[in-house]
């Protein structure tokens, strides 16, 4: 069933009116589409989910439109509460759209779990000794999950490293890693249960001791690559040309890989966008988050921590002149188990987004940051961040001033057209607004 992600028009609608759209686009069954409609988590649910549960916490859930992901198109769930990242996230996935969509390739879904061993004697011939017996460690590890072998998965090798060798102030440190292939889950619970099924053979033949057993969530085996191209013309502003803009971005770029200071907040604006698909899925942002910044740690011009996502003019054919974007991080995501069976919110998130495959659903998330990415670069060379940012968040300063129904529009509408976007403006407003019998009494 063909889907389009262009759904022009579609943030001026009425809430009603946008479900009803969103429902014809996917073409959801009514029961599907009624969710939408109601609380995606009920406190009973929330109850059986996590300890000392006194009640739920909503956060809005949006769609983010125009993706185009390697000739297909998806209407992506996002789930955050920060104003303008959908609205962001979705207008440059427009301008990437125009150059052709995203490009994007997953590596296969490798998570790495940890076993360390301690009071290591002799960690060359204990990391001799483990790797001469590799076919049995594998085995062992496999005979604790045989139902991930079934699905086409399982441990896929092993490597040995040594973290801290003997001396006189005492024994060494090994860390073994095994590769495990988790098809289509996260993959948190398969390895570490495979770390302990295997941990007190590779003691035995380290003549050490079993330290830790866990994952680790930097999953660098299991990276996302996404590339897209973007026609000067399709960056132009009002008040700047495209190129201008162009080159503007580019520099940035370079900024964040100069500057660990610059390259934090360039790596926050990429995980705007991912981090919103994934507490929408029902997956783990914390690990994500983490095996994010850690992998960014040796991105960096001098070798330190440096952005996820790069930008350049590109030379030669279709490319030449073009602003040319590239990303790579780990994605440790899933598309079964966990959260997803509990969490109705997460299940209809997968339904409306069409994924079945972890390598699918990680190769969107990537494709989400590097526009969200995009979007603030784009605004930072140009006219700056806040003027795009502050119009959104006028609705938000509008509620927390107390307004209600019609009003909240009106007041937001009156502080972006100010440019005047604070609480008290908004309480000024509103005040007005209530003697006038809730005319705004802007000016025509």
């Amino acid at each position: 069933m063909t889907r389009s992600s262009r759904l022009p028009g579609f943030y001026k609608l009425p809430l009603a009116e946008r479900r009803a759209e969103l429902a014809r686009a996917l073409h959801l069954d009514d029961e599907t589409a009624l969710l939408l409609s109601h609380n995606l988590l009920d406190e009973e649910t929330a109850d059986h989910m996590v300890e000392n549960v006194v009640g739920v916490y909503g956060l809005p859930l949006g769609i983010g439109l125009n993706f185009q992901i390697n000739g297909a198109d998806y209407l992506v769930p996002m789930c955050v509460e920060e104003p303008s990242v959908v609205a962001a996230a979705s207008n440059a996935a427009k301008m990437i759209r125009a150059g052709g969509g995203f490009v994007a390739e997953a590596d296969d879904p490798i998570m790495i779990s940890q076993v360390q061993l301690t009071s290591v004697p002799d960690t060359v011939h204990a990391k001799k000794r483990i790797e001469a017996h590799a076919s049995e460690i594998v085995a062992l590890a496999d005979q604790a999950y045989p139902s991930l072998c079934k699905r086409g998965g399982g441990t896929r090798g092993i490597e040995v490293r040594v973290l801290e060798r003997e001396s006189q102030s005492g024994p060494g440190m090994l860390a073994v890693h095994l590769h495990v292939d988790v098809r289509d889950a996260m993959g948190a619970n398969l390895v570490n249960t495979i770390a302990e099924a295997v941990s007190d053979r590779l003691a035995e033949l380290a003549s050490g001791q079993v330290g830790l057993r866990i994952l680790s969530n930097l999953a660098d085996r299991r990276c996302v690559r996404v590339r897209a191209r973007i026609e000067p013309g399709d960056l132009a502003t009002d008040s700047h040309a495209g190129e201008a803009v162009r080159d503007g971005i580019v520099s940035a770029s370079r900024f964040a890989e100069l500057d660990p200071y610059r390259a934090a907040t360039h790596n926050t604006g990429i995980m705007n966008g991912i981090d919103a698909v994934v507490i929408a899925t029902g997956n783990d942002w914390r690990g994500v988050e983490a095996g994010a910044h850690a992998f960014a740690a040796t991105k960096g011009a001098g070798g330190g921590y440096g952005p996820l996502a790069t930008w350049k003019v590109g030379r030669g054919g279709l490319d030449e002149g073009c602003l040319i974007g590239q990303l790579e991080l780990p994605l440790a995501v899933g598309t079964v188990g966990g959260t997803l069976r509990v969490h109705p919110g997460a299940r209809l998130a997968l339904k409306l987004l069409g994924v079945e495959r972890a390598s699918e659903l990680g190769m969107v998330m990537a494709s989400v940051g590097m526009a969200s990415n995009l979007a603030a670069l784009r605004a930072l060379a140009s006219e700056g961040i806040q003027r795009g940012h502050m119009s959104l968040h006028a609705r938000s300063v509008a509620l927390g001033a107390g307004a209600t129904g019609e009003q909240v529009e009106l007041i937001a509408a009156e502080l972006a057209e100010s440019g005047d976007v604070r609480p008290e403006r908004a309480t000024e407003i509103l005040a007005r607004l209530r003697r006038n019998g809730g005319f705004s009494g802007i000016q025509a």
